[in-house]
């Protein structure tokens, strides 16, 4: 009988007796891809163009690793996509810049659904094989040049002192969000009651109302959750 390969890694499974004078390569082969899985890191270029990661049967891969890295200046929105039917934990740290303030990054499966992840973040990611959702995150921040829309667990400094926007702006929250959904304000200029930040509500209610929220006060700070269609998006903190 030929060998198989395990569901998740991909390492190959001898049968007894088979892989005479070559079960020793195939055992090390085996063992660097546990290793790889344990500890591997991977520094992957993700600005000009979208990564598919891959599982190779019974060799080291870079779909394999535990933490991967994505650099570079995002022109569009990119995805990183990993392979079906393989059920893996492993660490996404969001070192992009972006070259617009409304470009994403993605990671999900080929088939399935994904996570686009907040600028600067770090996430630990499960993947059950078909769809991939973020477990544990530590959050960055992101100080947008204009109008942004954001993704669940974005923080966004608002600048309209001039450093940063010398006029009104608008911040959208997510599409379609989740309850639980999380987006952090927080006016870093110190300017909003000359020049305003509008979260618009992107279709979602905002505190119970179809309207778009307005700040006009000075060192404003306040993080807004979503909790379900009729009150839409709530404070959960506010300074």
């Amino acid at each position: 009988m030929a060998s198989t390969y395990s569901s998740d890694l991909k390492l190959e499974l001898m049968t007894t007796g088979e892989k005479a004078g070559t079960w020793g390569t195939i055992t090390n082969t085996n063992l660097q891809q546990l290793e790889q899985a344990a500890s591997g890191y991977l520094s992957l270029a993700v600005g000009s163009s979208d990564v598919a990661l891959a599982l190779s049967n019974g060799a080291v891969s870079n779909g394999k690793n535990l933490y991967y890295k994505l650099t570079g200046t995002l022109t569009a929105n990119r995805t990183v996509t990993m392979p079906d039917s393989s059920e893996r934990v492993f660490i996404v740290e969001d070192a992009t810049a972006r070259s617009s303030s409304n470009y994403t990054l993605t990671v999900k499966t080929v088939s399935g659904t994904g996570l686009a992840l907040p600028i600067g973040s770090t996430t630990v990611l499960y993947s059950d094989g078909t769809n991939i959702t973020g477990k544990l995150q530590t959050k960055g921040y992101y100080t947008p040049g204009g109008t942004y829309t954001t993704v669940n667990g974005d923080q966004v400094l608002i600048d309209t002192s001039g450093s940063g926007i010398s006029a009104a702006v608008t911040i959208n929250l997510p599409a379609s969000p989740a309850i639980g959904n999380e987006v952090t304000f927080i006016d870093s200029g110190n300017n909003l009651a000359s020049n305003n930040l509008t979260v618009g509500r992107n279709g979602s209610n905002i505190l119970g109302a179809g309207s778009n929220l307005v700040v006009s006060a000075n060192g404003s700070a306040f993080t807004l959750v979503y909790v379900n269609a009729t009150r839409g998006w709530v404070y959960k903190d506010k300074i």
